[in-house]
């Protein structure tokens, strides 16, 4: 179903809909960004289109919806633990294409990566719905296009936003609340970013490991993490145990986001800890989503959103970093046919004098 309505008739729709529905969309909290007098943006719950922010790309992706911060996981005594109680209530969540596109990547992982999935995402992912919303023009430092994740086709509905009304495309008849005027649709896809990115056709890993482009990373980076946290596809978490002070044998487990560009990420039993550089750090995390990924499962891990970029202090460009790499692997490329060609006019000059 195909329908045109005002706003008024898509916050009736939302009403009837929030009866049985989580409802999440990006939002604006005044005053809570990274100064005193800045705001943020960030999925959280809301009631109607006007608590919706679309005018600007959220600071925070979509995942939150699913996987939040900070999750209890269980609760635990000396002899026996218990998982946490789950909010029975189903889930709609309302994202750009670039934040679908990374919702097939972290079920790839938490669902499609091992012998059995995620037991606390598959509950909640099993009953979360997705509204896609149409991008009429394309944000800063977005490069979707270069990675083909503009588009988006594994959604339950769909939304254009012009100035007074909504469109919709509904595919899920459970979303079937909305009334309006039936029309033709086609949802708003960005066919154009500001800048294209030149993707490394094929990457030499033991050559571009060791490379000397990420040795600049080792003073530009500080380790703060805010690259992974605003990201779409991160998907490493870290454990703790909270043990209660009225009894130290009773506590609960909690499963928090985590970063590869911190300290202590690495760290292991004895003490030991990989990747401590910086660059190393950098390296780690621009090569998985370029390369590890897509080795094993077909399609870069990167989407293309730009928050990295937004977010880090340092102005580090995560897509500078695989131009980067695409550069060297040319250089590479260059380097052995150049040698090749030396060794073919040696061996015919060997030929003629021997002649």
């Amino acid at each position: 179903m195909k329908l045109r309505l005002s706003i008024e008739e898509f916050d009736r729709g939302l009403e009837e809909l929030s009866k049985k529905y989580l409802i999440f969309a990006p939002r604006t909290f005044e005053k809570r960004g990274t100064y005193s007098d800045t705001d943020v943006v960030r999925y959280a719950k809301v009631n109607n289109f006007s608590e919706m922010n679309w005018k600007d790309k959220s600071h925070f992706p979509a995942k939150e919806a699913l996987l939040p911060v900070n999750e209890i996981l269980f609760y635990f005594t000396e002899d026996e633990y218990k998982a946490a109680s789950e909010d029975t209530r189903e889930r709609l969540v309302f994202l750009r294409a670039c934040d679908m596109n990374a919702i097939k990547r972290i079920d790839q992982i938490y669902l499609g990566n091992g012998a059995s999935s995620d037991f606390f995402y598959a509950r909640t992912r099993k009953k979360t719905k997705f509204i896609v919303v149409g991008c009429s023009k394309t944000f800063r430092n977005c490069f979707c296009v270069s990675m083909g994740t503009n588009k988006a086709d594994n959604y339950d509905a769909a939304m254009n936003i012009r100035e007074n009304e909504i469109q919709l495309e509904i595919r899920n008849e459970d979303l079937n609340v909305f009334s309006g005027k039936e029309i033709e649709f086609d949802i708003d896809y960005v066919s154009k970013n500001e800048f294209e990115v030149d993707l490394p056709e094929k990457i030499d890993f033991m050559y571009i490991q060791n490379h000397k482009m990420w040795d600049e990373y080792d003073s530009r980076c500080i380790g703060c993490g805010r690259c992974n946290y605003s990201c779409p596809t991160c998907t490493c978490f870290s454990m703790q145990d909270i043990h209660y002070k009225e009894n130290e044998n009773m506590g609960e487990r909690r499963r928090v986001w985590a970063s590869c560009q911190v300290d202590g990420y690495t760290n292991i039993a004895g003490g030991h800890s990989f990747r401590q550089k910086q660059g190393q750090r950098m390296r780690f995390k621009t090569l998985h989503k370029i390369h590890d990924y897509k080795k094993r499962f077909g399609e870069n891990m990167c989407v293309g959103c730009g928050r990295c970029d937004d977010m880090c202090p340092q102005y580090i460009s995560i897509s500078e970093a695989y131009e980067k790499v695409a550069h060297a692997m040319r250089e590479k490329d260059n380097e052995e046919l150049i040698s090749e060609v030396y060794e073919k006019v040696v061996k015919v000059m060997k030929e003629k004098r021997e002649e």
